[in-house]
């Protein structure tokens, strides 16, 4: 028995993991793993894996199947960024992004760099920026932790450089938002439009 490993934008999130894991299997392949952008199939060596078909069932969900090698890639720094901004572990909120990032996906930061910059039209650093904005606006819409906590929990060195950043990026400082709200947040793949 092969494998097939499929490559799945929009795909950020444990719900999406399952929409992806039903889907493959209502069309009759056997899942073997569902991660954060991709999903491992296992395939019949005598039969091909209908690719059309599996894009016009996850284009149905929201999803894109990606075939290039390059947009692969591109996603892979999206969802590691998005693990490393939603981690909940103290030690991967203090790393050097560029040494996680390439440790993530495996290749040298200055050609990912490169890369995501010339597709995506937005440098690494401004889409993690942009990323733990809309992780600030999703705690301070929680409520529980204190903006010092938030500011820790997301690696700023001080509340006034999360504040500075928040209000750069939203025009609002984090007190006003979290007063008016009125500031609807964005879904994760959608962040830097």
């Amino acid at each position: 028995m092969a494998t097939t490993k499929l490559y799945i934008k929009n795909m950020v999130c444990d719900r999406c993991k399952r929409v992806v894991a039903e889907d493959l299997s209502k069309l009759g392949y056997k899942v073997l793993q569902v991660g954060l952008g991709e999903a491992e199939i296992a395939t019949d060596e005598t039969s091909e894996v209908d690719m059309e078909q599996i894009r016009q069932v996850m284009s149905e969900d929201g999803f894109e199947l990606l075939d290039d090698r390059k947009t692969q890639l591109i996603e892979k720094v999206k969802l590691a960024i998005i693990a490393l901004v939603h981690a909940n572990h103290e030690a991967e909120l203090h790393v050097n992004t560029s040494d996680y990032i390439a440790e993530k996906v495996g290749l040298d930061y200055n050609y990912l760099s490169t890369l995501f910059s010339s597709y995506e039209g937005v440098t690494i650093e401004k889409y993690l920026i942009l990323q733990r904005i809309e992780r600030v606006k999703e705690l301070l819409v929680y409520n529980e932790l204190s903006l010092k906590e938030i500011a820790y929990q997301l690696g700023y060195s001080s509340v006034a450089h999360l504040s500075s950043q928040f209000k750069k990026i939203t025009g609002l400082t984090p007190s006003h938002f979290k007063q008016v709200k009125e500031e609807k947040r964005k879904t994760l793949d959608k962040v830097k439009d």
